[in-house]
């Protein structure tokens, strides 16, 4: 019989990911516990697909998990600042070896409890691939704080499961004053508000 520590020590190997996301050569270390661990899920695909981040951008990745939309938001915005978060300890430790496996100099990773830790940043982006199950008080928290820290002008783009996109329709209006779906695939939709000038 195999020994459980073992069987234990093999469960905790780190996995790796070698992908291109729209035009980015990215790798990334992942274990079982984070989001997503064996692949990039469906949910970010299609967010990266319909995102525009123009040059100089200072973006934030909000529940970042181990990196892909933050490293790809950094990779293209070149000279802007990328700030990730997560509220899991395991997630970030991730995002920062995946930082620097992907020699990507523009990107922090920082634990934080949505946008908690943050001070007075501003940003051009804020982009989240919402969990189905955050719940609704976190999602207007989620709101409030990147209209709070969004520069006028500046754009909020969430993929979330298709269930949800009533629910950010009504709230994105509420908050921002507007909402667009940019995209509808057949499990997820792409919405995003942008903070008026």
């Amino acid at each position: 019989m195999p020994s459980p520590i073992a069987e234990a020590a093999k469960i905790r190997q780190p996995l790796s990911i070698q992908t291109n996301l729209q035009g980015e050569n990215l790798v990334f270390e992942t274990s079982f516990g984070v989001f997503s661990p064996r692949e990039i899920d469906e949910g970010t695909r299609l967010l990266l697909k319909y995102l525009q981040v123009e040059q100089g951008f200072d973006c934030l990745d909000l529940g970042c998990g181990y990196g892909p939309i933050g490293i790809w938001m950094a990779r293209k915005s070149q000279t802007g600042k990328v700030i990730m978060v997560d509220k899991d300890f395991v997630a970030i430790e991730h995002a920062q070896t995946n930082i620097m496996k992907n020699k990507v100099e523009n990107a922090v990773a920082q634990l934080s409890n949505g946008l908690s830790t943050l001070n007075e940043e501003k940003f051009d982006l804020i982009v989240s691939n919402i969990p189905a199950k955050v719940g609704n008080e976190m999602l207007y928290l989620f709101l409030y704080d990147a209209y709070h820290h969004l520069k006028p002008g500046g754009k909020f783009v969430v993929v979330t499961v298709n269930g949800l996109r009533h629910f950010c329709k009504r709230t994105f209006n509420e908050v921002f004053g507007n909402y667009k779906k940019d995209k509808q695939g057949k499990a997820y939709t792409v919405s995003s508000a942008t903070k008026a000038e």
